[in-house]
Parts: structure tokens; sequence; C-alpha cells
């Protein structure tokens, strides 16, 4: 039975790699299949019974099959270059039953790596620049404790750095890769998007990826402050400067966020008369304090950002021409959530692990028709508002695990009626060719979630049965489920 799967193992090996060879022990080759013919012209060698018999390294530039045999321990993923090309190679050592080692099998796994590869190292490029992200925020963090613990005040720092920003859809890394290039700019930023769709963050994220990641992180969102008061927020108060001012005067937060990055959520609600004092300020880097007749340098590289359609505004005469053009010199537009439906899964995981940290509470798991309906909803408020319908579900839920039905109850005691999750609403006529005028991969990755949730409701979440329904591997499943699209 062992020598049959040891011959069945063999002939696999032998038809699902590039090529093949065998060595004895004294490095001699002694079996080449048929795959690895077409490597030998390169080596210098007309035919398979012209390569035979030769010891290894004088007819295979740069290989390491001696070692193999001396060491008796198998190289299992290795790059080798020579003059035939570049190629992902594994070399397994023979053995007798005593040990001995007997001879190897030198098996050319991919040829043409940086083709066959791309995605993986592409993937893993990625990775790695997250994880570098996390590093970075984690040494901040330490920073800014290390400051809190000897007495100071510490200074006003990023939380959130691309890692932060989940999401491997076309769309979420279409966006992140220009972000990274934003970030090593010192021109202003404009953030563009629906409420919810990340805005903040992605201001946290440039602020860390950038050469100003030591100094103070400011933000101020306009809208939440009384138009009155948003001159003194922006530029401080002299002291004294009227009945009731802080005699120390007050600063504001252009001069706070000197050295560093100031952030203004919801420049699209910016009064017309302060438009003009902000637009002199970015224009001359100084600024002047309520009740002063002293003018304040500052050196703040600023970063906007709104769900307004600031264009609309300017045609309108409600935002100045003049500081659009300032602020739109690197606009970054963040796709809505229903543009990165495949994004839903790890987004949900994310959250969900976010509410439980908070309340101290195992998040209830969602069935596979659950995550299939949410993956199918319009989300008017993005991550905010899937966040909202999973703090419900956690708050609401007497079991932990959650069906669709639960999922509807949420959805419409919010006011939402729930899109069935089985496929996309249909495009009407006039509507068809809008709805196709979008990234081809965004379209693809919105499908091929609906599809895989489909598969998994249907499937009852067996993994298995699903990747057998879609004619996919388990593995190409796996990867889809975690992100990966």
């Amino acid at each position: 039975m062992l020598a049959l799967a040891a011959r069945s193992m063999f002939h696999l090996f032998s038809s699902m790699s590039q090529g093949m060879f065998l060595v004895d022990k004294a490095g001699t080759i002694v079996w080449v299949n048929e795959g690895y013919r077409r490597f030998l012209p390169a080596l210098g060698f007309s035919s398979i019974d012209e390569f035979q018999g030769h010891p290894v390294e004088e007819v295979i530039p740069n290989t390491q099959m001696r070692r193999v045999l001396e060491t008796g321990e198998p190289i299992l993923v290795d790059l080798l270059t020579n003059k035939a090309g570049t190629f992902v190679v594994s070399r397994i050592p023979l053995r007798e039953e005593d040990g001995r080692t007997i001879g190897a099998i030198g098996i050319v796994l991919f040829d043409q790596p940086e083709t066959t590869l791309k995605p993986l190292i592409e993937k893993f490029a990625l990775l790695q620049r997250d994880l570098d992200d996390a590093r970075r925020e984690l040494a901040s963090q330490r920073s800014r404790a290390l400051l809190q613990g000897e007495g100071g005040t510490g200074q006003r720092r990023a939380k959130y750095t691309f890692a932060s920003f989940i999401g491997t859809s076309p769309a979420a890394l279409e966006v992140k890769r220009h972000a990274r290039r934003a970030a090593q700019s010192s021109s202003p930023v404009l953030l563009l998007g629906e409420t919810g769709t990340g805005k903040e963050l992605l201001a946290h994220a440039i602020h860390l990826a950038s050469a100003r990641a030591r100094g103070p992180f400011v933000s101020l969102n306009i809208a939440a402050v009384p138009d009155t008061l948003l001159e003194a927020e922006f530029f401080g108060v002299a002291p004294g400067a009227y009945t009731g001012a802080d005699r120390r005067g007050r600063e504001g937060k252009f001069k706070l966020a000197d050295g560093g990055t100031l952030f203004l959520d919801e420049i699209g609600d910016m009064p017309p008369a302060l438009q003009a004092k902000l637009l002199r300020a970015l224009q001359e880097g100084e600024i002047e304090p309520l009740g002063s007749n002293r003018l304040v340098p500052f050196d703040a590289r600023v970063i906007a950002a709104t769900s307004r359609d600031l264009p609309a505004l300017v045609r309108q005469g409600r935002f100045r021409e003049d500081l659009y053009y300032r602020l739109n010199v690197l606009p970054l537009k963040l796709p809505p959530l229903r543009e990165r439906r495949g994004d839903i899964p790890a987004l949900v995981e994310a959250l969900s692990e976010d509410l439980a940290q908070r309340s101290g509470e195992a998040p209830p798991e969602l069935m596979p028709d659950a995550l299939a309906l949410l993956a199918g909803q319009h989300w008017r408020g993005n991550i905010r508002e899937l966040r909202n319908v999973l703090e419900q579900l956690a708050m609401r839920s007497d079991s932990q695990r959650v069906d669709a039905d639960e999922v509807r109850r949420v959805l419409a005691e919010t006011g939402v009626e729930a899109i069935a999750a089985a496929a996309p609403p249909p495009a009407s006529e006039g509507q068809g060719h809008a709805a196709l005028l979008r990234p081809l991969a965004t379209q693809v990755a919105e499908l091929e979630a609906l599809a895989i949730a489909a598969a998994m409701a249907e499937t009852g979440g067996n993994k298995l049965a699903a990747a057998r329904l879609l004619g996919i591997s388990r593995a190409t499943l796996y990867g889809r489920l975690q992100g990966d699209t």
C-alpha cells in the first residue's frame, strides 16, 4: 500500500510540475521527465539521453542539489537562476528505510515566477506595508503613553494607519494606493465621499505615513461648531480680546497643528464669510487671532473632507471657487460601501471584534444567510450604518447565532427596507448603461461576493460544498471569504 502511494505521489508531482529529474547518491542525473525537455536547449543539450548521465552541477548551473545529498535535508522552496531562466524549485532527498540518502528529486514548481507569482508577490507587499503601518501606529501609541507617563500633557496624535482602513477589494486598494502617494506630498488633500466611508480614518493614516508623523494631528468638524465660534476655533483669541475672553488668550487649531496636520472635516459647511480668511491663511502661511493686530506664522499641512458636492456649491456661489482650487490639489474619492461589497465580510468581523472589546461580551456569529443579506444592502450610511446595525444585533439578539430574519427585523426597525440577497436589483433600460459604466473589477467583485454569499446560504455554511457548487477550489473560497477579492 505504501509503495502504491509513493508511486501515485511521484506520478502526481511529475504531471503537475513544470519539470522534474532524479539524481542518484553520487549526484548523477539518472532520469528526466518530458516536462523538463523544454529547458534542455538553453542548457546546451538537444535530447534527454544526452542530458542524462552527467553530474548535476555540471549541467544545471547554480543548483543546490549536492547540498541536499550531503545533508539529507530538503529545500522545499527556492529560487534558481541560470541561463535557462529563473525558476521556483523544490529539492527533496530520497532515503532508504534505514534513513540513508540514496538520491534526490529536483522539481521545477514554476517558471517565469515574476508572472505566475505576481498576485502572491503583490499581496505580500501589501500585507508588508500594512504591517509596517501597524508597527508605526504601535510606536506612536507607545510614544504618547511615555509622554503622558512623564507628567506632560502629550501631543495630539493620529490614531489610525492604512492598516485600519479595512478592505482588499479593487476599490479599497485603489484609494489606499492614492492615499499613500498623497502622504508623500506636502500639498493639501481633499477627501471626498459619502458620510461614513472613512474619510477621517484616512486623514489619520495619511498623517502617520507622512513626514509630519511626529507632529500633532488636530481635527475640527466645521459642521459641529456654531458659525459665531468658528473663527476663534480656527485662528485663536488674543488675551482680553472681548468681554469674557481668557486673559491668557487662546490658541486656535491652526497654531495647535503647527508642525503637523490640520484636518478640516465637513469643509463644505463652512460659512462664506470665513472662507476668505481661510484662503488667506493657506496662501500666506500666517493667521491673525481675534482681537490682535499681529500676524502669527504657522506650518501645518491641511487635509479637508466633505460629503457635499463642492463643484455644485461653487456653481451656486456658496463656496469660493479660489478656495476650492486651493484645497483640490490632491483629491481622493472614497468609494461607498455598495461599491466594495467584497469587503463586507472582513468589515463585519473587524467591527464585531471592536464592539466586543468595548462591551466585554463575545459578538454574535452571523449565519451565512445573514451575511449574504448584509452584503446586498445599499448602505446609505456606509460603514457607520453597518456598525450601527451590528451593534443593534449584538444588543437585541438572545442567541449567539444571528440569521437573516433577525437582520431583516433590525433593518426594518431602523427604517430600511431590506434588499434581497440573491441578486442585485435589475437595472431598467434607461438605467442599464449607467449601472454598467463603473470599473469592471468593482462590478465583478460585487457579483462574486453575492454568488459566494448565496452558495454559503444554500449549503448551510459548508465551505467544501459551497466551493463545489461554485466550481472553485476550497482554498480559493477561503481566500475570498477572508476578503481576497
